[in-house]
This record gives C-alpha cells, sequence and structure tokens, in this order.
C-alpha cells in the first residue's frame, strides 16, 4: 500500500510540474530573447541621432564604439551604398527598412534589430544590429536546471509527505494483521490499540470486541464440558462398586480396569477443558503397548458376537509422538467401529508395524464398507455422532501422520493409522 501510494503521488505531482513547469520554462526563454531584442533595440536607437545628422566618419566612430560596449556587431547602411561597422550584407529586412519600415527578424546566426533612419538629405539610412544565439538564451540553461531541480525537491517533498501519510494507514492495518494472527494462535489475550482513520478503528474495536466474545464462549464452553465430564465420575464410581461384587474374579478385574481406564479419560478430558493451553512438553507413547492392550480388552466383545480377531503385532516398543490418552481414544475409536457398523460375526485383523520410518496400524474387516466422506467430523451415515475416525485423524495428525480410508482385501473396510516418531530422542 505505501508503494502504491508514493506511485500515485508521484505520477500526479509529476504530471502537476510538467503542466507548470513547461510553459514556466518556455516564458523563461521568451523573456530572455525579449530581453536581449529590447536591449539591441535601445542601441540601435541611441545611433538614429547622430546616423541622421552626422558625417560618414563621425557615424563610422560611434558605430564602431557602440560595438565595443555591446559586443554585438553594428552595420550602418548609407543610402550612397556605404557599409559603416560590420561589413555584412544587404537581408531582406535591410532592404524593407530602407523603403522606410523598421522590424525585427530572424537570421540565420540569430536575430536582426533594423531600424530606418529618415530625415538625410541624401535618402533612407538602416541601422542593423545582429543579436547573436547565445546573448538570445543567455540565463536560460541555468533557470531550466533551477526549474528542474525545484521540480525534483517537490516531488520528493511530496514522496516524503506520502510515505508519512501511508505509514499512518499502514501500520495500524499492520496491528490488526499481527493482533488476527495471534488470535488465529490461540492467543486470546491479544488485543489491538485503535490508531489511525475513524475507520480503522472502528475496526479495531470490532476486533478486540470479537477476541472478546471468542474468550469469553471458550471459557463457557470449557466449563460446561468440565462440568458434564465431571458429573460422568458418579456412574463411574457406581460402575466400579458394581465390578467389585462379582463373584468372578477375572471379570471384576477387567470391569474394574476398564472403568479405571474410563474414568482416566475423563480426568483428562476435565484437565484439557479447564487449561487454556496444552501443555509445552512433547507428546510420546508406545504404540505396541498400548494396541495390545486395546486388543484384548475389545477381543471379549468380540468373542461374545462370535468375531474372529486376527492379531499380526511387530514387538515393541513402537515410539509414536502422540500422547497415550490421545491413541488409546484412537485405536478404540477404529476397533470401535467394527464392533459398530458391521454385523455379529464379522471377522476383523489388526496389524502393527514399522513402514518407512512411520508405525502403521491397520484395521480391517470384512464387513459391508464404509462410504465415502466417512472421515468428515459430525457425519455418519450409521446414526453415531460421527466423531471417531475424526479422532483417529487428529491423533495421527498430532504424530506428523495421516489417517487412511481404503477398500479392504477380502471386501469391507480397512483404515490404515500412519503415526509418525516423537519430536525428540528422549521421547523415544
Amino acid at each position: 500500500m505505501r508503494a502504491r501510494l508514493a506511485l500515485l503521488v508521484a505520477a500526479v505531482s509529476v504530471l502537476t510540474l510538467i503542466a507548470f513547469l513547461v510553459p514556466l520554462a518556455l516564458l523563461v526563454r521568451t523573456v530572455a530573447e525579449d530581453r536581449a531584442t529590447v536591449r539591441a533595440t535601445a542601441d540601435a536607437q541611441s545611433l538614429v541621432p547622430v546616423v541622421g545628422t552626422a558625417d560618414a566618419a563621425t557615424i563610422r566612430l560611434t558605430v564602431e564604439q557602440l560595438a565595443a560596449e555591446s559586443g554585438r556587431p553594428v552595420s550602418v547602411f548609407l543610402p550612397d551604398g556605404t557599409v559603416l561597422g560590420a561589413q555584412t550584407p544587404r537581408t531582406p529586412a535591410v532592404a524593407l527598412a530602407a523603403r522606410g519600415q523598421s522590424l525585427t527578424g530572424e537570421s540565420a546566426t540569430g536575430r536582426e534589430v533594423v531600424i530606418a533612419v529618415q530625415g538625410r538629405s541624401d535618402g533612407t539610412g538602416v541601422i542593423r544590429i545582429a543579436v547573436p544565439q547565445h546573448e538570445l538564451t543567455a540565463g536560460v540553461t541555468r533557470a531550466w536546471l533551477v526549474l528542474a531541480l525545484l521540480g525534483v525537491i517537490l516531488v520528493l517533498i511530496g514522496l516524503l509527505v506520502a510515505d508519512r501519510l501511508a505509514r499512518t494507514l499502514v501500520r495500524p492495518i499492520s496491528d490488526l494483521s499481527a493482533v488476527s494472527h495471534r488470535l488465529a494462535n490461540a492467543e486470546l489475550d491479544a488485543r489491538v490499540t485503535p490508531a489511525g482513520p475513524p475507520e480503522l478503528r472502528e475496526v479495531a474495536g470490532a476486533l478486540n470486541h470479537l477476541a472478546t466474545r471468542i474468550q469469553v464462549l471458550l471459557v463457557q464452553e470449557r466449563e460446561q464440558v468440565a462440568d458434564l465430564s465431571h458429573q460422568l465420575r458418579t456412574p463411574l464410581t457406581a460402575l466400579r462398586l458394581e465390578a467389585e461384587s462379582l463373584r468372578d474374579p477375572d471379570d471384576a478385574a477387567r470391569i474394574t480396569a476398564a472403568a479405571d481406564g474410563l474414568e482416566r479419560a475423563v480426568t483428562g478430558l476435565i484437565r484439557q477443558a479447564r487449561w487454556r493451553h496444552a501443555p509445552a512438553q512433547p507428546a510420546s507413547s508406545d504404540a505396541a503397548a498400548i494396541v495390545a492392550d486395546r486388543v484384548a480388552f475389545w477381543s471379549v466383545l468380540a468373542e461374545d458376537t462370535g468375531r474372529v480377531v486376527t492379531l499380526d503385532l511387530t514387538p515393541g516398543p513402537l515410539p509414536v509422538g502422540v500422547a497415550v490418552d490421545n491413541l488409546t481414544a484412537a485405536v478404540d475409536a477404529l476397533l470401535g467401529n467394527v464392533f459398530a457398523h458391521t454385523p455379529d460375526g464379522t471377522p476383523f485383523a489388526v496389524r502393527l508395524a514399522r513402514e518407512a520410518g512411520e508405525v502403521v496400524l491397520t484395521v480391517a474387516d470384512e464387513g459391508p464398507g464404509m462410504p465415502a466422506g466417512a472421515i468428515r467430523r459430525g457425519a455418519s451415515a450409521a446414526g453415531s455422532t460421527g466423531l471417531g475416525l475424526d479422532i483417529a485423524r487428529r491423533a495421527a495428525q498430532a504424530a506428523g501422520g495421516r489417517l487412511e480410508l481404503r477398500a479392504g482385501p477380502r471386501g469391507g473396510a480397512q483404515v490404515l493409522l500412519r503415526l509418525g516418531p516423537p519430536t525428540s530422542p528422549q521421547d523415544a
């Protein structure tokens, strides 16, 4: 914007100066020519009394003295054809003046002033003074240089003023942009100081109001999520008490472990909702241990629903750059989708391996498959919340990977969760 404003001011200034200085330069040249002509005419007029009354010797002496003083060629043409002073040929202007008409005309070397002198007994005499070109343009070049320098100075002053004015516009706009980027980076306490023209100050006030409103809404949302999550503790406590009352120790331990895991997830959700910023420490987890644990958990339900589970796990540890809770939620989401979207008895396979620097988790089933666009958050063709695959996708992106949805080799759906390594060596 500053460059464009400067270019606009420069163009307007140059055009204005051209419209002003060009006529002024022509006027300066005309004035210089007229000044030189007037001086030459005055010198010629001073010779008229001498030429009209004196003899040839007196006229010659006077002409030579005037030529020496003025530095211009001076000639006097007497009626008998005698030429006194500078010996120049008769020009058309001289011939015309011999008929009694004084005039000023152009010549090959500049300008000539001819004056007819009447009153002599022998006829009409003619006084001719030549004005050379350098005298006609004396001082014009210097005046033009001064005008050009003045024009350049005026353009530079205009550019300086335009830059100052543009800075008063650009600086508030830059501040608005900087605060917008800070808000986009979750710095909700960022505010802009209103400055500049009234329109920009109004925009700054609107941006500050928007930031405050966003901050209030996020606080309310966090509090609501935290309150809702906290309310889940009561049914979790009841579930743990019911699990402890089971007679089968294995069932009691399994359900108690599941309740503990759910409580940890709820606790993490409360912390994430109450914290304004996520912890700065890098995330890391062992994909092999987590996948093995979650497959063992879901295998009980698979046995109850008549599903055959094929498990292919590369021996761990397999460190990945995602938190334990997030990876656990992602694996549960992928395995839960198999049970939610395929009929009982549908076999599925879980494979975890290292490929090209990534850890790849593959969950494939032999069900009816998944519709296109199933990864879109909140979209579900089977009546669910539509968040499962999105949770897995965000976990993959947190680890520098991605989520892929393909058709399985035996029909059905095949979901690949690609996870990158931890961000620092100590996380491994």
